[in-house]
């Protein structure tokens, strides 16, 4: 493996885990919000 592919391996490696991470927890939220406003509408 050449030097450049290993550096861009290694960027996409420690990008991935805060990318799941945010993604995880913006996903949570949207689905948290709509079930709140769904449950809101109906009372």
């Amino acid at each position: 493996m050449s030097t450049l592919e290993s550096v861009f391996w290694h960027i996409l490696g420690y990008a991935a885990m805060p990318t799941i991470f945010v993604m995880g927890f913006i996903g949570v939220a949207v689905v948290s919000l709509a079930v709140l406003s769904k449950w809101d509408k109906d009372q």
